[in-house]
């Protein structure tokens, strides 16, 4: 684009080659970039994001010195450091019509938007589910992009209730109420200590008033994931929409192998993952990957408006921070603070008259708390600085069915945990039971 080369004639040819050489080795995984399209083995440095980042929100109209700019939204920011907290990324991404379209006064932002869905699709290809179509980043959290899926689902039906095997979270819930549906709730029973929802239960469910089934892979134990693959198998059968809550699930190989089976076995329409939980972005964003492209095309469609640019591209930035090798050394690292955290737990449930529950769940590990109030135990170890842990009496919100056999603790350990964090929170919780009447 600059022609450098033309600049031999100021400094000895030699130096000049030199320089260049050096400009296109550090220049070389943008253009991989441009030409695959995809996330790179190796993560980048901050500095080429940076670069990459600057170089496309140039390309908006608001950068432009020469333009006139006499509309009501124009890009204008009033503090620079807003302006590099979005990025430069300021019209935001879409149009009135259609989330990923294209937007006129933006063609950098547009090809920022591009990158991260292709970037999206490469992603979840790649982390477990080859079988999907496509994948987009929207600019909303879990919850509301359930609520947007369900829009899709509720146009597409004549129904008016999403039949949900119960998992006590609050956010599907109010997505579903927010579009004007109504949950029709499938309880969980107790199998010896895990909470299940049977599946024929959820066919059961089914009526001429479904709009769609809404399952969830990943919750807190005692709650085992869904059989999503036996649910796409009844979504299949009765022609309805099946919609996977895969809040924090992309983490876990075992989990990404369940939803790929569900897509060969049966109908999956969409599958929600949150950006912070897996792609270890802010809070914000949330990537809907489908193997049915019409349907998601209708999830662009059916959102209002514009929409704000920075958590598309703070994912961008993560996966390309990140890369497939930094991302599947987090997985592998995760998985041996996983079982790293369930044997010392054993350890101080034991020493303390507790066990740990017998629950297939590859992110959490939970402990009876039979001993000692649950409540009481969980509001100390947070007075210990422990942050994450749940815990939870036998009736609680959260246990997913009437009643649980005992109340009990859970830690999860997700991508990023330490192994200092997982050591320091069972000493805590040691220290916490031993000394809390």
């Amino acid at each position: 684009m600059i022609p450098l080369e033309k600049l031999e004639s100021t400094i000895p040819k030699s130096m000049l080659k030199k320089g260049l050489t050096v400009l296109s080795t550090e220049l070389k995984p943008m253009k991989i970039l441009i030409e695959q399209k995809r996330v790179p083995e190796e993560g980048w440095k901050d500095d080429l994001i940076e670069r990459f980042l600057d170089l496309l929100s140039t390309m908006d109209s608001d950068k432009d010195s020469k333009v006139a700019s006499v509309g009501e939204r124009e890009g204008r920011v009033a503090s620079p450091l807003v302006s590099k907290l979005a990025a430069g990324f300021h019209h935001g991404v879409g149009r009135s019509g259609q989330l990923v379209a294209p937007q006129p006064k933006a063609a950098g932002c547009s090809l920022m938007y591009y990158f991260a869905n292709r970037l999206a699709t490469y992603a979840m290809k790649s982390f477990g589910v080859p079988n999907i179509k496509k994948a987009y980043v929207v600019p909303m959290a879990t919850g509301m992009t359930i609520g947007l899926a369900l829009s899709v689902a509720r146009d597409s039906t004549c129904g008016k209730e999403v039949v949900c095997p119960r998992a006590d979270h609050e956010s599907p819930l109010k997505a579903i109420r927010l579009v004007g549906l109504k949950a029709k709730t499938v309880e969980g029973k107790v199998f010896e200590d895990a909470v299940r929802v049977s599946t024929e239960d959820v066919e059961e469910a089914i009526s001429e008033e479904t709009c769609a089934i809404l399952s969830t892979t990943t919750f807190f134990p005692p709650r085992e994931p869904d059989n999503v693959k036996e649910i796409a198998k009844i979504a299949a059968r009765e022609d309805v929409p099946h919609i996977i809550n895969n809040a924090y699930g992309v983490q876990s190989r075992e989990i990404m192998k369940m939803i790929r089976g569900s897509i060969d076995a049966g109908r999956v329409d969409a599958i929600i993952q949150s950006t912070d939980k897996n792609f270890l972005t802010p809070v914000g964003g949330a990537v809907v990957a489908s193997p049915n492209e019409d349907f998601l095309d209708r999830i662009s469609k059916a959102y209002a408006g514009r929409a704000s640019a920075s958590p598309i591209v703070q994912f961008l930035a993560s996966m390309l921070s990140l890369g497939v090798k930094g991302y599947e050394e987090l997985r592998d690292e995760r998985e041996e603070n996983w079982k790293m955290m369930g044997e010392l737990l054993k350890d101080v449930a034991e020493k303390h008259g507790e066990r740990l529950l017998n629950v297939y769940n590859p992110i959490s590990v939970a402990m009876t708390m039979t001993k000692k109030s649950a409540k009481k135990i969980g509001k100390v170890l947070y007075a210990s600085r422990v942050t994450g842990a749940r815990a939870l009496d036998s009736t609680d919100f959260g246990v997913c069915c009437p009643k649980y056999i005992t109340s009990y603790i859970n830690f999860d350990v997700t991508i990023q945990t330490q192994r200092k964090d997982v050591v320091l929170a069972t000493k805590r919780l040691d220290k916490v039971l031993a000394t809390v009447k």
